[in-house]
């Protein structure tokens, strides 16, 4: 499928979303970057109306099950989530320690040079892959999917050790973004 088929229709449908890291740049490693992600995915769902069903933070992607409440647009939750996070994000990698920090930068840098949208750095690809999860089955796969990512990539055994993910909240463990179980 091209990117032109992954595209939201209903505002406040539950959508699959992955969002990814411009060349796939192992961004996520540190975890003062994972902090800002955890932190603005909690902003959201206290200030913008969004609903976290599932979540996994990868080295270089977010999966996301979600929805936007009534009165509330997911393009403008995305829209702003995105933006916050990258500018947060790069100004940590500009101030910060990191020794990948001109490799990084480079990297962003070139990959917003030729969109006349951006100013200077592109940190997530444009696309969000968002597919609308309108039947059960559906849900629950996506959900598991998530959740298994960490231990397809063999970082974890068992899903609910993974701390950057929601699989912890469905082993009746706290997790570190708020969900709404299905």
């Amino acid at each position: 499928m091209s990117a032109e088929n992954y595209f939201i229709k209903d505002q406040n449908s539950v959508y699959y979303l992955t969002f990814t890291i411009v060349d796939w740049v192992d961004i996520f490693t540190r975890k003062e970057y994972k902090i800002v992600i955890v932190d603005s995915l909690n902003f959201c769902v206290e200030n913008k109306g969004l609903e976290v069903y599932a979540w996994c933070l990868m080295s270089n992607h977010l999966h996301l099950v979600c929805r936007a409440n009534e009165g509330n647009r997911i393009n403008d939750v995305v829209r702003d989530f995105k933006k916050y996070t990258a500018k947060t994000i790069l100004n940590l990698i500009k101030t910060e320690p990191e020794s990948r920090r001109d490799w990084m930068l480079y990297r962003f840098e070139y990959a917003g040079k030729f969109d006349n949208r951006i100013s200077k750095y592109r940190f997530w690809q444009d696309t969000n892959h968002a597919i609308e999860l309108d039947k059960t089955e559906l849900l629950e796969q996506k959900i598991d999917y998530i959740h298994n990512n960490p231990v397809r990539a063999m970082i974890v055994g068992k899903q609910e050790d993974y701390l950057y993910s929601s699989a912890r909240d469905y082993t009746g463990e706290s997790g570190l973004v708020k969900v709404q179980m299905t």
